[in-house]
């Protein structure tokens, strides 16, 4: 890892967070996350204590226990040195992720139809607009919009388990370098169009076929990017 890439983050006012221990642990973990997230840190990157407690202005407590907690969150795993790296996934593992989200998602999206919320809904599809007129492609704002979309029918599903599940999934998923992202600007953007019409139609055979036909599409994507 880079000096250059761990500079990119904004450092703080040491004062003002030694005043709010909350807000110091926060602005950490949002640091390392944003940093796996935008590829600035890459699948199998060791992360060097000493230098990103330095660039981020903080001590080492509270960077161990943001780690910790990315930990459990599935992005970052241990080495053999005991030393925490970005969990890299690979081809198989993603595959195999998006056959069991494909499975999952639909089942949740069928509980979800009557639950969510008209206002989420028209957040979401501002999202994927907004990222589909945005020029130059902003990577950070698509994957942005993803989530609003999928987590908008997971996190109404009404089953705890299976919300824990697939968010977890998707942090595989998210893990996964896919080269020529921007390639999937367009077909991303359609494919969620057409799952927000159909929970906003409140139309569960449409919602569960076009979540259905999302998550092949990703699928016959990384296919044909890795061949």
């Amino acid at each position: 890892m880079s000096d250059k890439n761990v500079s990119q983050a904004t450092s703080p006012d040491p004062k003002e967070l030694v005043k709010h221990p909350r807000h110091l642990s926060k602005f950490v973990y949002d640091s390392l996350f944003r940093m796996i997230r935008e590829r600035e840190l890459r699948g199998g990157d060791t992360i060097v204590e000493a230098r990103v407690a330095e660039q981020l202005g903080v001590s080492r407590t509270p960077l161990r226990e943001a780690m910790q907690r990315l930990e459990v969150e599935g992005l970052l795993q241990k080495g053999a040195n005991r030393s925490y790296q970005v969990r890299k996934v690979e081809l198989k593992e993603y595959l195999q992720s998006l056959r069991v989200r494909e499975v999952l998602e639909t089942e949740a999206v069928g509980l979800a139809i009557d639950r969510v919320l008209p206002e989420n809904i028209e957040a979401a599809r501002s999202a994927v607009r907004t990222v589909e007129n945005t020029s130059p492609y902003d990577k950070v704002a698509h994957w942005k919009a993803d989530d609003l979309v999928h987590e908008l029918f997971i996190s109404c599903c009404g089953n705890d388990v299976m919300t824990r599940l697939l968010l977890s999934l998707r942090v595989t998923t998210q893990l996964f370098e896919i080269d020529r992202l921007a390639n999937r600007l367009e077909p991303d953007s359609r494919e969620h169009e057409r799952i927000l019409d159909a929970i906003e139609a409140r139309d569960e055979k449409a919602a569960r076929k076009h979540v259905g036909n999302h998550l092949r599409s990703l699928f016959d994507f990384a296919i044909k990017s890795t061949t």
